[in-house]
């Protein structure tokens, strides 16, 4: 009995690791990223709008609507560099006026990435389907504390 345990363990452990295969950090991995995505978080409605890959990147536009009007925007690239990927944003208020300084970007380094997940330090992209994704962003608030934000997105086709 305790070898067929062993078995059954060691067989999910490798199941796993089969499904959650390391791709290499190139741009073409993130390619299920690309769309127009709608969903809610900090109490209003997002959208997110990503191209697909070239150049070795991909773009993306993000704003939040809170009782019918924009509350921010950010533009946002993951890119191709130094044989890894990073994703890098800058906030923009209502008016387009930069939160970050002129040459500024709050980035995101590459941990790792699998067939259904895209791991940046502080931000994860989750595949649900083809249709639906998961973001989760690490936000700190005032008193240094790390808030886990999930958005949960809806292809709009």
């Amino acid at each position: 009995m305790k070898y067929i345990l062993i078995f059954c363990f060691a067989f999910s452990m490798s199941s796993k690791a089969q499904s959650e295969l390391q791709l290499e950090p190139k741009i073409e991995n993130c390619a299920w990223i690309a769309g127009n995505w709608k969903g809610e978080a900090f109490g209003g409605q997002t959208e997110e709008n990503w191209s697909e890959p070239s150049g070795g990147s991909m773009m993306a536009t993000f704003k939040l609507i809170n009782d019918g009007k924009v509350s921010f925007y950010e533009i946002e690239i993951i890119r191709e560099i130094e044989n890894s990927l990073v994703l890098q944003l800058k906030h923009f208020d209502n008016e387009l006026k930069g939160w970050e300084t002129k040459n500024e970007t709050v980035d995101f380094p590459l941990k790792e990435i699998t067939e259904n997940r895209v791991v940046f330090e502080g931000m994860v992209f989750e595949k649900i389907s083809d249709n639906e994704m998961n973001v989760f962003v690490d936000i700190e608030n005032d008193e240094g504390d790390i808030q886990i934000v999930k958005f949960n997105y809806k292809k709009n086709n």
